[in-house]
């Protein structure tokens, strides 16, 4: 406990799935929590919890990200943390996307990412230190799915390398993780690929699909200062499967 005593975090997607849990051990953990999100219905819900605070922000609005950290600077004072969390999914096959397939998704798993980079990292340069972990996706490391999805979760993996050597001078360490399949509301909407998930599960080491919490306590690690010399690092949370 308390290993983010003090410390100010925004995480995106932070009303639901993974980011709620996020949300959730990042406040038992001391800190204050800005849970931005897009559902103000989950808003709402998250922000009747103590030090959890729920503030609306559409990912791939360049003007929504800016009025969030003026917001969170005015009445927090900093930034000390940011998860990059907000995505969105497509079952979509390479024959089946088109312009707007791509570009939806590029805008709010990649866009999204690199906004969040330019405006909180100069506030935290201001104070020489923070930490930003970005969530890519397994898809980003190994042949899975020639899609929008995985395009733009590469995108991510990019974006996180650029970021880690661009700010590391201002304090600010950036690194990404890459989960497997997660059991979350996101996952269990994808009707069609039931099929593709148990196989998956079947092709897994552990021998089961991910948690909310198993990609919680491993960005809490890196969020921290416990992470202090750890920039640039990719770290897979898929229970073995890109070890295969």
């Amino acid at each position: 406990m308390g290993r983010l005593n003090e410390k100010v975090a925004i995480i995106t997607g932070g009303a639901s799935g993974i980011g709620a849990s996020m949300a959730t051990l990042f406040r038992n953990e001391g800190a204050t929590v800005i849970a931005a999100d897009i559902n103000q219905e989950a808003l709402d819900k998250i922000s009747e919890h103590e030090n959890i605070h729920g503030m609306k922000l559409d990912v791939s609005s360049e003007e929504d990200w800016q009025a969030l950290v003026e917001n969170v600077e005015s009445q927090f004072g900093k930034i000390d943390i940011l998860i990059n969390n907000a995505g969105v999914t497509s079952e979509k096959t390479i024959d089946q996307i088109n312009y707007k397939d791509w570009e939806f998704l590029s805008k709010i798993n990649g866009f999204g990412a690199m906004m969040g980079i330019k405006y909180v990292a100069p506030a935290m340069a201001k104070n020489n230190s923070g930490s930003i972990v970005n969530l890519s996706s397994v898809t980003a490391q190994v042949g899975m799915g020639l899609n929008s999805y995985s395009a733009s979760k590469g995108s991510v993996r990019a974006i996180s390398k650029a970021a880690a050597t661009q700010y590391g001078r201002n304090g600010i360490r950036v690194n990404a993780v890459f989960p497997g399949v997660i059991e979350t509301p996101m996952t269990k909407n994808l009707d069609s690929s039931k099929d593709a998930l148990n196989r998956i599960n079947a092709l897994t080491p552990l021998g089961r699909l991910g948690k909310p919490e198993d990609v919680a306590n491993a960005i809490l690690f890196l969020a921290s200062d416990d992470a202090a010399y750890i920039t640039g690092a990719e770290l897979a949370i898929d229970g073995g499967y890109s070890a295969l």
